[in-house]
C-alpha cells in the first residue's frame, strides 16, 4: 500500500465522520448506512461504559476529527514530510499506550503510525475502548490493505520496535523503566492555562468557557488554571461562563463539585463559586474537576518567566497578545493535525525508527 493510498483512506474516514455528525446525511459515502448504525450503537455503549462520554462530547470529538481529516488539512500537515512520499509499507511495529480521559484521545497516534506505513499495537484505556476499533474497522473496509495492520490488546505488550505512551507522571516512570531501551515518546501530565488582563470582552470570556468546560475539563488542552492581574475582579468572568450552568446536571460532575467543595470548606480554603464552578487560589496547575485554580501576577515580564520555567507542565497557553505561540480563547479543543501533544513531532519520530 502506498502513502497516497493510506492518506486517501483517512480522508474518506474524515468524510464519513463529517457526514455522520451533520444533519445532512444524504451524501454518497462508502458503506455509510452500515457504519452509521454501528457507530450510533458504539456511542450508546461508550456512554454506558463511561459516563463522562456524554453524547454531546463524543459527537463533538467525532466532528472535530471529521474536519481535521479533510484533504486540505492532510496535505498541509503531511507535505512537511517529503520523505513519506512513495513510502511503502514498513515492517516495523509501533506499540501505542493510549490515555482514556476524553473520547478518541489516542486517535492521533494511531493515525500517525498507520500513515507512516507501520503496524500498530494499540493498548487502549478501559475508559475509551469502543470508538477507535470501529473507526479502524471502517478504515479496513474502505481500504482492505489496512487489514492486519492494527491489533488491539489489553495484555502485556510484546514484539514491537518503538513505543508511544501517554499517562500520568507516575506511569511515565514505569514507561521509562520498561520501554527506555526502545525508540520512544513518553508523555506525562500537562495542563493548559489562560492569561487574563482584565481587558477581555464578554465574547472572549464566553469563548474561554468552552476551553474550561468541554469534556468536563478532563483533557490536557482544557484550561485548568487562570493567571490574572493582582486585584482582578471575577464578576465579568462568572457572568460570561453562565451559559455552561447546565453542566452541574451531569451526575458525575455534580458529585465532584460537591465533594471538592466540602473538602475545601472543611480545610477553610477561600473559594469563589457560582453553583457549578469553584475558583481557588493555588500555585498548582492540575485542578480537580469542577475547580479552576488561579494565580495573580504583577507584570507580563514576570509571568512570562514563570510560565517558561514551568513549560514542561503546560500544554497550551490561551491568551490575547501575551505569547508568540498562544491559542485564542475558545480554540483549545480545535487543534490542527500538526499541533503535537507536548510539542513532540510524532511523524518525524516515526519516520526515523
Amino acid at each position: 500500500m502506498t502513502f497516497e493510498q493510506r492518506k486517501a483512506a483517512f480522508n474518506i474516514l474524515g468524510d464519513f465522520l463529517t457526514v455522520f455528525t451533520s444533519e445532512n446525511k444524504t451524501q454518497d459515502i462508502p458503506f455509510f448506512k452500515d457504519f452509521q448504525v454501528q457507530l450510533e450503537a458504539q456511542i450508546t455503549l461508550a456512554q454506558q461504559h463511561n459516563a463522562w462520554f456524554s453524547n454531546d462530547h463524543v459527537m463533538f470529538a467525532l466532528k472535530q476529527w471529521g474536519l481535521a481529516l479533510s484533504q486540505s488539512n492532510l496535505d498541509q500537515w503531511l507535505d512537511q514530510y517529503p520523505q513519506l512520499t512513495n513510502t511503502p509499507d514498513s515492517n516495523k511495529t509501533v506499540a501505542v499506550i493510549m490515555a482514556g480521559n476524553i473520547p478518541l484521545v489516542g486517535f492521533h497516534d494511531a493515525l500517525s503510525v498507520l500513515l507512516c506505513g507501520h503496524k500498530l499495537i494499540a493498548k487502549h484505556s478501559s475508559n475509551d475502548q469502543l470508538l477507535l476499533p470501529l473507526l479502524i474497522k471502517y478504515l479496513e473496509t474502505i481500504e482492505p490493505k489496512f487489514k492486519g495492520k492494527t491489533q488491539f490488546t489489553n495484555e502485556k505488550l510484546s514484539h514491537f520496535d518503538a513505543v508511544i505512551a501517554t499517562g500520568s507522571n507516575n506511569t511515565a516512570r514505569y514507561f521509562e523503566h520498561y520501554f527506555g531501551k526502545y525508540p520512544n515518546i513518553i508523555r506525562k501530565n500537562r495542563n493548559s492555562v489562560a492569561v487574563l488582563t482584565g481587558n477581555e470582552t464578554a465574547q472572549e470570556l464566553e469563548a474561554l468557557s468552552e476551553d474550561i468546560f468541554r469534556y468536563y475539563g478532563l483533557g490536557c488542552r482544557n484550561v485548568s488554571k487562570l493567571f490574572v492581574p493582582k486585584g482582578y475582579n471575577f464578576e465579568a468572568f462568572f457572568k460570561a461562563i453562565f451559559s455552561w450552568q447546565d453542566i452541574i446536571n451531569h451526575a458525575k460532575y455534580a458529585n465532584n463539585y460537591d465533594y471538592n467543595k466540602a473538602v475545601y470548606l472543611m480545610s477553610e480554603f477561600k473559594l469563589l463559586e457560582n453553583g457549578f464552578l469553584m475558583l481557588k487560589k493555588d500555585t498548582s496547575y492540575a485542578s480537580p474537576i469542577a475547580t479552576l485554580f488561579y494565580e495573580e501576577y504583577n507584570s507580563k515580564e514576570e509571568l512570562l518567566k514563570h510560565i517558561k520555567a514551568d513549560k514542561d507542565q503546560v500544554q497550551c497557553v490561551l491568551s490575547k497578545g501575551f505569547i508568540n505561540d498562544e491559542i485564542i480563547f475558545g480554540k483549545s479543543q480545535y487543534p490542527n493535525l500538526w499541533d503535537y501533544a507536548d510539542g513532540e513531532d510524532t511523524i518525524s519520530f516515526l519516520t526515523k525508527i
